[in-house]
């Protein structure tokens, strides 16, 4: 079955064009870089992976129950709609959520993989050049997993959201070349981190807890990149430039922040969209998931420089200003931990099955021959 039959709520135009502007950047001297874009460059090279040798698609997933979702999770938990539902009902709204949510993330890593290449396009440094080709790769490999984990595990996708694909046009639309940084770097994939991580620590599931864990090591790179490159760069911006910039993560954050609802999912349902936007931000999950998604993004945006009283002013009104002195490099280090410590216990618990099959081999062989 093609990905287009999958497609909830009706036919999706398979394409979507969004004129570019802006200059393709050549550099003629191929001297030696930033030492650390360099070092990060290197990491990128040796850290690539193959998504279907790394991950354990034989795994079985159960669609309705893909990620062991609490029912209080769900933003109909307690209403009358859920009092009508039978347990069936309620697996196939696990369901729905869990494509809904994999869904904006496979969309979110396609527009990562373009804004990575516009990057190398237009980015005047060769080191950032050279890592962002690196980068480019790592969000192709993320975007047929999540593609993957979709059409064979779920059997289901959602079409972008009009918030998230708002963001990714004015990030695309823009001329200057920082701002593919900052709109994906710093804003999708943070938000895209912190919830990739939200998930990863909670699910008892192995295949979607894999995915995003080897995701996530890949994102930490990517994140850090952003940082070096627009920590640099915006120590050279006049006011106004830096207001500008501003202006622009305030707009998106709360694009992102109205995004999370899920609202598509229960409109799907038939219920009205007034009443699935009231009931999704009655949601107290969807209150404390909605500040851990920014845990990622407001230290990022404090520590490259945009830190003006109007953002303070929209992080308080968020209630995420507390976010800014969080350590954004413990938790990446951690993003890379966590991934190498899930191969290491795999790859023992396949290695202590091997041993086992052979001492069962070797028994079974003195046995025969005695």
């Amino acid at each position: 079955m093609s990905t287009h039959e999958l497609y909830e709520m009706g036919p999706v135009d398979p394409l979507w064009q969004v004129p570019a502007s802006g200059s393709a950047r050549f550099r003629w001297d191929y001297d030696d870089g930033r030492e650390r874009l360099l070092a990060l460059y290197a990491k990128g090279k040796d850290k690539q992976w193959d998504g279907a040798t790394r991950i354990d698609w034989d795994l079985e997933v159960d669609p309705c129950d893909p990620l062991g979702t609490p029912d209080e999770a769900l933003s109909l938990y307690g209403t009358r709609h859920w009092a009508r539902m039978n347990d069936r009902d309620k697996g196939e709204l696990r369901r729905h959520y869990t494509a809904w949510q994999f869904s904006q993330f496979l969309h979110g890593e396609q527009g990562a993989m373009i804004c990575a290449a516009r990057i190398v396009e237009s980015v005047p440094d060769l080191d950032a050049k050279f890592y962002s080709a690196t980068q480019t790769m790592d969000e192709a490999r993320h975007a047929e997993i999540y593609a993957r984990f979709l059409h064979d595990k779920i059997g289901m996708l959602y079409p972008i959201n009009d918030n998230l694909q708002s963001l990714l046009g004015d990030t695309l639309r823009d001329s200057r070349w920082d701002m593919p940084y900052l709109g994906m770097q710093v804003l999708i994939e943070g938000l895209a981190l912190a919830a990739f991580g939200m998930i990863r620590d909670t699910t008892d599931k192995p295949l979607p807890k894999q995915i995003l864990a080897y995701v996530m090591q890949d994102e930490a790179r990517h994140v850090a990149f952003g940082r070096m490159a627009l920590r640099d760069y915006y120590k050279q911006l006049s006011d106004a430039e830096l207001r500008e910039r501003e202006e622009f993560v305030i707009e998106g954050c709360y694009l992102m922040r109205d995004r999370l609802r899920g609202v598509e999912v229960l409109e799907n349902y038939g219920i009205p969209k007034a009443e699935a936007e009231e009931l999704s931000e009655q949601s107290e999950f969807l209150h404390l998931f909605r500040k851990l998604l920014f845990s990622r993004i407001v230290p990022c945006v404090k520590d490259i420089g945009l830190w003006g009283e109007r953002l303070q002013k929209a992080y308080l009104d968020m209630g995420v200003f507390d976010l800014g002195d969080s350590n954004l490099d413990l938790l990446m280090s951690q993003d890379e931990e966590i991934a190498e410590r899930l191969d290491a216990e795999r790859f023992a618990a396949e290695e202590q099955a091997r041993v086992a099959e052979v001492a069962e081999a070797i028994e079974a062989g003195a046995d025969g021959g005695a």
